[in-house]
């Protein structure tokens, strides 16, 4: 049986599994830009399951460049997060708002920037409000992605996707992005018009940072 949810007065949800925290100051300059998206656990931060607490979230020391790289073009980072923890009961809202706010520090720490962050709890089979079959905002699926999209009315098809699991790619070529780059030995995923890139090595990082610093011409 799933814990009952924590209280979510003043968390910034869009609806009971869905979590839209805008962070940018003047948003309104990156319309018609392309974006960097970010998976979270396992891709910024280091996957330790279900994080709850503050002290769990250590970076991946990888990203950081190509974090720094976006920021220093004013690329906009946008983190887009499948929690079904929150779903199987194992944390609530204040917790994610917890963890998420540490990451942000961190990375503020190293010059980096998150300007969106989009979450989903919903789940196939759970339990009331976050049990939905297939929902539209958990990757593979693209909702995310395009709810990033209309709020900040980006360019998809510049944008770069980096993810440590393939539904993460697959919701960025669902929503229309051309490109994406893979942690991890998991099979990528085959389409016509879908580039892929491994991470596996310094050089691979050094890589993404300079594909990420790029978006930023005009």
């Amino acid at each position: 049986m799933a814990e009952a949810a924590a209280p979510t007065t003043g968390l910034p949800l869009a609806e009971p599994g869905l979590w839209v925290e805008l962070r940018a100051e003047r948003p309104e300059r990156f319309a018609g830009r392309p974006a960097l998206f970010l998976d979270r656990d396992g891709t910024l931060n280091v996957d330790t399951g279900y994080p709850k607490h503050p002290d769990e979230i250590v970076l991946v020391e990888a990203m950081v460049p190509v974090v720094r790289a976006a920021t220093e073009a004013d690329v906009p980072v946008i983190v887009i997060t499948n929690q079904s923890g929150i779903a199987r009961g194992l944390l609530g809202w204040e917790d994610f708002a917890a963890t998420s706010g540490r990451l942000a520090d961190l990375l503020a720490a190293r010059g980096c920037r998150i300007d969106l962050v989009i979450a989903c709890a919903y789940l196939d089979g759970a339990p009331p409000p976050y049990g939905a079959d297939n929902h539209p905002m958990r990757k593979p699926n693209p909702g995310m992605v395009l709810r990033a999209t209309r709020l900040l009315r980006l360019d998809l098809t510049r944008s770069i996707v980096v993810g440590d699991r393939v539904r993460d790619l697959e919701a960025g070529r669902r929503a229309g992005l051309h490109r994406g780059w893979l942690l991890g030995d998991a099979e990528a995923p085959a389409a016509p018009g879908f580039a892929v890139r491994r991470l596996a090595g310094e050089a691979d990082y050094a890589a993404l940072a300079r594909d990420v610093k790029r978006l930023g011409g005009r």
